[in-house]
């Protein structure tokens, strides 16, 4: 369990974190969510202990991270996939982080064989492209077999192929009853991933919810209907207290009725339904609906004349700064076939 109370965290005068307190619990995927420069990044970085808070603590498992005994056996993290001694090949890298914190030779092959990258293991780091990178980090997190499991942005460079996997490998290893915390700006994504999430707008906390219950209340849902008399059927919703606006022919989008309020309208003035459904509004809609005000940059159209300048201003406050042996992983799924190249120097072994 990853626990963060009053967390904060200045850059001179530049307010990173602000006050963030939250809980990440075991069983589930928790996305976190934030437009850039949100303070995402710069949480995790203090969850780790790689930055001090000037307030506020964050703890795993009760305890800081810095505290931990063999911090790779309690908690793994993938921060920045090329953050890699470039010089040393996908087996040493592993194998020297195994070293440090007393993890079986054997459990090397293991991660390397989950991840996809034992074919490539001997060769050296620099020629990766960023999605052998990616498996080469997720590999590294999983190396201690953790119960607390921390990605930044995993699935950056991963072909379609491999985001599949690396959700099915998050949601295997939240039903084993891990705890697992993952970014992404991919909302499509994180809607298929994660059960809940924690959203947050420059530095504070907006957002602590389920999926479901965070688009029911930041979105406004729609009813679709397809009828020959589309016309009739618009002057019926309006008398009923709904709106309704035209897509296509013979279709309505209706706005502040149920399906069933909808249904009943149609039935009581005779009016032929041949589509009636629910329409979802996705996790991205009601993430920007709700974050609007906490966007840090604003792009206008070329040729506007405008500049994109930071939400509240040029000189707004709140901007970021840069921001015994394990046991083996019993349902994670299959890693993909891995087609990704390496350069022409990746061929040199460590």
């Amino acid at each position: 369990m990853i626990e963060v109370r009053g967390l904060t965290k200045r850059y001179g005068d530049k307010l990173a974190v602000d006050n963030l307190t939250f809980a990440v619990e075991p069983g589930k995927v928790t996305g976190f969510l934030g437009p850039n420069g949100a303070g995402k990044s710069t949480t995790m970085r203090l969850i780790l202990g790689l930055d001090r808070p000037t307030s506020g603590e964050a703890m795993v498992h009760g305890k800081q991270y810095q505290a931990l005994g063999y911090p790779m056996r309690e908690m793994g993290a993938l921060l920045e996939a090329k953050a890699v001694h470039g010089g040393r090949s996908a087996y040493n890298h592993l194998l020297c982080l195994a070293q440090t914190n007393d993890i079986p030779k054997r459990r090397v092959d293991e991660v390397l064989g989950l991840v996809g990258l034992t074919e490539v293991a001997k060769k050296r780091s620099k020629g990766f492209s960023l999605g052998m990178s990616q498996r080469l980090g997720i590999a590294a997190a999983l190396l201690g077999d953790p119960q607390v499991l921390m990605f930044d942005e995993p699935v950056n460079g991963l072909d379609p192929e491999g985001i599949r996997w690396i959700r099915n490998l998050m949601q295997a290893l939240a039903a084993e009853g891990r705890t697992v915390f993952v970014s992404s700006h991919l909302m499509s994504e994180m809607e298929n991933t994660a059960q809940d999430i924690i959203v947050i707008g420059r530095g504070k906390l907006i957002a602590q919810t389920t999926i479901d219950k965070f688009i029911a209340e930041n979105s406004t849902g729609t009813v679709k209907v397809r009828t020959p008399q589309a016309e009739a059927l618009a002057k019926a919703v309006a008398a009923a207290g709904g709106s309704a606006t035209t897509s296509g022919a013979d279709a309505l989008v209706i706005q502040g009725l149920s399906t069933d309020q909808v249904g009943d309208v149609a039935f009581d003035t005779g009016i032929r339904l041949h589509e009636l459904s629910q329409t979802r509004a996705s996790l991205e809609q009601a993430f920007m609906e709700l974050t609007a005000d906490s966007v840090e940059y604003h792009a206008t159209v070329q040729g506007s004349g405008q500049t994109a300048v930071p939400a509240g201003g040029r000189h707004a406050a709140g901007h970021a700064a840069p921001d015994g042996p394990p046991p083996q992983i019993t349902n994670a799924p299959p890693p993909p076939q891995d087609t990704e190249s390496t350069s022409e120097h990746a061929g040199r072994t460590s």
